[in-house]
C-alpha cells in the first residue's frame, strides 16, 4: 500500500486523495488553484467540506451564504489562515479576487442542519509542542469547538533539522479521555522550496511499516498508526493536517510506549 501522494499544480479543483486511497475511510484531499477572476463550482453532496486558504483572496457564497472577501496571507509562511466549512447538500461557488491556493478536504456527512461558517485568522488558537529536538508551533483551526461531522484540521511548523509528531504517537481507538480513532492527512510545503523531510507510518504490529521522503506539495495518508516526521537543516517545514473521527473529534493521542521515555530526559 502507498501512503504517499504527488501534486503537480494545474488551474482549477485537483483531487489528490480520495476514500480507498491508503485505506482511508473517512477524508478525501485536494487543491483548488485559482488566478484572479476565475471562478469554481461545485455541490457538496453527501460530504461535509473545510477551504483552507493556503494563500491569496477570494469569496466563497451559496443559496443561504455570502463569504464575501476571505483570506489575508500570501503563502502559508505568513500568517494565520482563514478557514470555511460548509455542510453536505450545499451548492456553492469560489470566485479567486486574486491568484488563490486553497486547500479542500471533505469527509461523508448527513448533518445537513450545520450553518455554514469561517474561522477567521483572529480566532485560530496558536500552541507550541514539544521542547528541544522534537518542537513544532501549531495552529489549531477547525476544532471541536466548531460544528462538524468528522473533520478536525489544523496546521504545523517545523524548524530545521527538527522532529516532529514525537515522540511518535497515533490516534488508532476510541478510549475516551485517552486517545480517539481519527484518521488523518498531511499535505507538506517548505520554505525554501528545495526541502524535505522524512514521513515514517507504523503501527504496533507493523502491519503498517511505511517511511518515505516528502517533499514540497507532497500528501501522506496516515489510516492508523504512529506517524512522525523529520525536517531536512536550513529548511522550515510547513504541513496541513486534516483529522477525521468516526466517533469522536478531540486532540487526544497514544504515545509510542517504546519512546514515550525521552520525555523524562
Amino acid at each position: 500500500m502507498n501512503y504517499l501522494k504527488h501534486y503537480q499544480p494545474k488551474s482549477g479543483f485537483t483531487k489528490i486523495a480520495k476514500i480507498g486511497d491508503g485505506d482511508l475511510e473517512l477524508s478525501e484531499f485536494g487543491i483548488i488553484d485559482l488566478k484572479q477572476g476565475e471562478k469554481y463550482a461545485a455541490n457538496t453532496a453527501d460530504m461535509e467540506i473545510a477551504l483552507i486558504i493556503l494563500g491569496g483572496k477570494c469569496s466563497v457564497r451559496g443559496e443561504d451564504f455570502d463569504f464575501a472577501e476571505i483570506g489575508k496571507r500570501q503563502d502559508v509562511f505568513s500568517g494565520k489562515p482563514y478557514t470555511v466549512y460548509i455542510p453536505c447538500g450545499r451548492q456553492y461557488e469560489v470566485t479567486a479576487l486574486t491568484d488563490v491556493d486553497i486547500a479542500w478536504t471533505a469527509s461523508p456527512s448527513d448533518a445537513a442542519d450545520i450553518t455554514p461558517y469561517v474561522i477567521t485568522p483572529e480566532a485560530v488558537k496558536e500552541v507550541h509542542i514539544g521542547k528541544e529536538s522534537y518542537e513544532r508551533d501549531a495552529y489549531l483551526m477547525l476544532t471541536d469547538e466548531y460544528p462538524a461531522k468528522h473533520l478536525y484540521i489544523g496546521e504545523a511548523f517545523v524548524a530545521s533539522g527538527k522532529h516532529a509528531g514525537y515522540p511518535p504517537h497515533r490516534h488508532d481507538f476510541d478510549n475516551l479521555p485517552v486517545e480517539v480513532d481519527m484518521e488523518e492527512i498531511y499535505f507538506f510545503r517548505f520554505n525554501p522550496k528545495a526541502g524535505y523531510g522524512i514521513q515514517k507510518i507504523y503501527t504496533d504490529n507493523r502491519s503498517i511499516d511505511f517511511t518515505c521522503t516528502v517533499e514540497y506539495n507532497d500528501t501522506t495518508l496516515i489510516p492508523e498508526g504512529y506517524h512522525p516526521v523529520i525536517n531536512a537543516p536550513g529548511y522550515t517545514m510547513y504541513y496541513l493536517w486534516i483529522m477525521a473521527g468516526r466517533n469522536n473529534r478531540k486532540f487526544l493521542s497514544v504515545m509510542d510506549p517504546e519512546h514515550k521515555w525521552i520525555l523524562d530526559k
